[in-house]
């Protein structure tokens, strides 16, 4: 059957009175935060106390957006007659949010947890070269960051605490059955020493 003319544009505005009549819902943003999700990719926190200039970060980005600097520093002998150590001290750390893709490979890659994503999006600049963030402005970053979420109580249970829970009730196990094991030997040398 061949369509009855007319009848898209009077579908169509059927959809454009049924919307006229809703209530908007636009947040006023400024005034009003928006509520983000709990793992919301902003900016990137570096905690520095946790850095130990591994540039591993550096040399996984794709998009070559970190910049690091360090010198090494020598570090007397903890005891009396050791030898000294040299460490890598973090002079810079930098990120480029120009160049960042925000893909989180470098918070992935680092070993020691010293990069986190930080929910905080209001850092728009009005010059491209002023959203080169340095390790202080990274640092206040890293105190917006969320508590880790609560572990899912239906979760399954790790395999290296399975393991553990297991060779411990084994070993219990063990340990009941040599204490009976001797309690029947006892029993059985005092019945002895009776008869």
């Amino acid at each position: 059957m061949p369509p009855i003319p007319g009848s898209g544009l009077a579908k169509g505005l059927a959809v454009t009175l049924r919307t006229m009549t809703k209530k908007t819902v636009t947040e006023q943003y400024p005034e009003h935060q928006p509520e983000l999700p709990p793992r919301t990719r902003g900016v990137i926190g570096l905690f520095e106390e946790n850095c130990t200039v591994c540039m591993l970060c550096a040399r996984e980005c794709p998009d070559w957006c970190i910049y690091i600097d360090s010198h090494k520093e020598t570090v007397p002998p903890a005891a009396p007659g050791g030898r000294e150590r040299s460490r890598n001290v973090l002079d810079r750390f930098a990120i480029d949010f120009a160049l960042c893709m925000y893909c989180g490979i470098c918070i992935e890659v680092c070993p020691f947890d010293a990069l986190f994503w930080s929910p905080e999006f209001e850092y728009a600049e009005t010059d491209i070269h002023e959203l080169t963030h340095e390790r202080d402005k990274l640092r206040e970053w890293m105190w917006t960051v969320p508590a880790p979420p609560a572990l899912d109580p239906a979760a399954e249970e790790p395999k290296e605490l399975a393991a553990a829970r297991k060779a411990a009730e084994k070993a219990e196990a063990a340990e009941k059955a040599e204490a009976a094991e001797k309690l029947a030997a006892a029993e059985a040398e005092a019945k002895g020493e009776e008869s």
